[in-house]
């Protein structure tokens, strides 16, 4: 392809930061455009398996919790929108309510009705975005949950608790975002840089870990981050 039509079909501002890093050199921008989406593919795998994992063990924890199997339906009118949710804003003296939980719920519901599909409690867990899970762990809704979430994570580090497992959950959530809307992992400031993606690469491992070991090991085959990484960062 003739970089100007490279430039056509990506534009100028989005290949822009591709050339700073690569010295206006061409052909080195458009290799590292296609270098950067090729590591964005080979983590959709280890995301996919985490938000299946992280859903189903957190819903899992919850059913027991609230010993209801449809607590992401009847709990709309029980944890998700609870008087602690509400607050006084110190800075401007307005009142404000959370509802992020609920609205989510609201929000797949409506969708489901759109499109002439049953509203089950299945559907409604599966639906739910990465941040719905990771919101879970905020101290708000964690406090209303009498910390059950974390339950989950059975293989923690001693005094590891959730202030560490939300971190980790943030920084993948954020990462999975940068890669869901095309953006580049592969830059630190205007520099080739994989060394954060190489940290998101660990909290990854690190959340499959804490939930069980055996994740690791079942992954195994799937995982080509890094020796990816290694040739990439040797280019």
């Amino acid at each position: 392809m003739k970089f100007t039509n490279f430039i056509n079909y990506f534009s100028s501002p989005r290949i822009g930061r591709y050339m700073v890093a690569c010295c206006n050199d061409k052909k080195k921008c458009a290799e590292l455009y296609k270098s950067n989406l090729k590591l964005a593919q080979a983590f959709h795998p280890l995301l996919g398996i985490l938000e299946v994992v992280l859903r189903n063990g957190i819903n899992d924890q919850l059913i027991l919790h609230f010993l209801d199997e449809n607590w992401i339906i009847n709990q709309k009118n029980g944890f998700m929108i609870d008087p602690i949710l509400t607050h006084t804003d110190k800075r401007t003296g307005l009142i404000e309510t959370n509802r992020f939980i609920l609205n989510s719920v609201k929000g797949v519901e409506r969708k489901l009705r759109n499109r002439g599909i049953s509203i089950t409690s299945g559907r409604i867990v599966a639906e739910q975005p990465f941040g719905f899970w990771t919101d879970l762990f905020e101290n708000h809704h964690y406090k209303i949950l009498m910390g059950r979430p974390i339950k989950l994570f059975k293989n923690l580090p001693p005094r590891f608790g959730r202030t560490e497992v939300l971190h980790e959950l943030s920084k993948v959530r954020r990462f999975r975002n940068r890669i869901n809307h095309n953006e580049p992992i592969c830059f630190v400031g205007t520099f080739i840089d994989f060394s954060q993606t190489l940290v998101v690469y660990q909290s990854i491992l690190n959340l499959l870990n804490w939930i069980n070991p055996e994740l690791i090991v079942w992954i195994k085959d799937i995982d080509k981050i890094n020796p990816m990484l290694i040739k990439l960062q040797r280019v």
